[in-house]
C-alpha cells in the first residue's frame, strides 16, 4: 500500500523545471546549395560517369552552425575528394552508397575534430544521390 501511495505521489507532481531538467541535445541539419556534382572513373576507364549528390549534415547543435559555415570549402573539398576516388560499382551499388556515407562520415568528423576540437557531425544523409 505504501508503494502505491508513494508511485502516486510521484506522478501527480509538477514536472521539474527546465533548468533542473537535463538539457537535451538540439540537432539541426545543414545542407549545402547547389547540389555536390564530381566525375568518378567509370568500369572501362576510358569515360567518367558523373554522380550528383544533395548531402544534409545533422549538427549535434546549433551552436556549431558558424563553424560549419566557416569550414564549409574544407568539407566540400573532403566530400568530393572522396566521392571523386570511387569505382563504378561503389557509386552504383546500395552497399556501395552506404560504404561511401560512413566514409565520408568518418572523415568529416576527423578532419572537424581536428580544426575545431569539437564533435560538430553526428550523422549524415544523402538526399539526393544520381549517377551516370
Amino acid at each position: 500500500m505504501k508503494l502505491f501511495i508513494f508511485a502516486l505521489i510521484v506522478l501527480l507532481l509538477p514536472p521539474a523545471p527546465a533548468s533542473a531538467r537535463q538539457q537535451e541535445a538540439e540537432f539541426v541539419y545543414y545542407g549545402f546549395d547547389p547540389d555536390i556534382v564530381t566525375n568518378y572513373v567509370s568500369g572501362n576507364r576510358r569515360s567518367l560517369g558523373y554522380v550528383r549528390v544533395t548531402i544534409e549534415l545533422m549538427i549535434t547543435d546549433k551552436r556549431f552552425l558558424p563553424a560549419i559555415e566557416h569550414h564549409e570549402p574544407l568539407i566540400l573539398d573532403t566530400i568530393i575528394g572522396i566521392l571523386s576516388k570511387q569505382t563504378e560499382d561503389n557509386v552504383k551499388s546500395l552497399t556501395g552508397r552506404e560504404q561511401i556515407r560512413t566514409t565520408i562520415l568518418t572523415k568529416l568528423q576527423e578532419v572537424l575534430k581536428r580544426e575545431t576540437g569539437d564533435a560538430i557531425i553526428k550523422d549524415l544523409l544523402f538526399t539526393k544521390y544520381l549517377y551516370q
